[in-house]
């Protein structure tokens, strides 16, 4: 069975896509995280400076509150796609060398 899924043009389609999927959005949150880093590091006045006068609240921390937000919805744009469309892309893999193998 898993020659058929193998040699299904679908199967590679598939793999293509989660691929192409994950990889950008891992740079996204490679980048959006060595930046903070480097702005901490490199720009340490910005971060320090306060959202606005006479608050606690300074750029820094709500730029990283900023991140933990980012990343859960760029999790949950993963897990919408790969529950929806991978899976149902999967389904239709997995019934086609079903039928093959019978």
């Amino acid at each position: 069975m898993y020659a058929h899924i193998r040699r299904n043009p679908r199967f590679a389609e598939l793999v293509a896509r989660r691929t192409r999927l994950a990889v950008m959005l891992s740079a996204v949150v490679l980048v959006i995280f060595y930046g903070f880093v480097m702005m901490v590091a490199f720009a340490p006045d910005i971060v320090a400076t306060r959202l606005f006068e006479g608050s606690n609240l300074t750029v820094g921390i709500a730029l990283g509150l900023f991140q933990f937000v980012l990343f859960w919805v760029l999790t949950l744009i993963y897990v919408r796609r790969a529950n929806g469309e991978f899976d149902d892309l999967n389904k239709e893999i997995v019934q086609a060398a079903w039928k093959e193998t019978k």
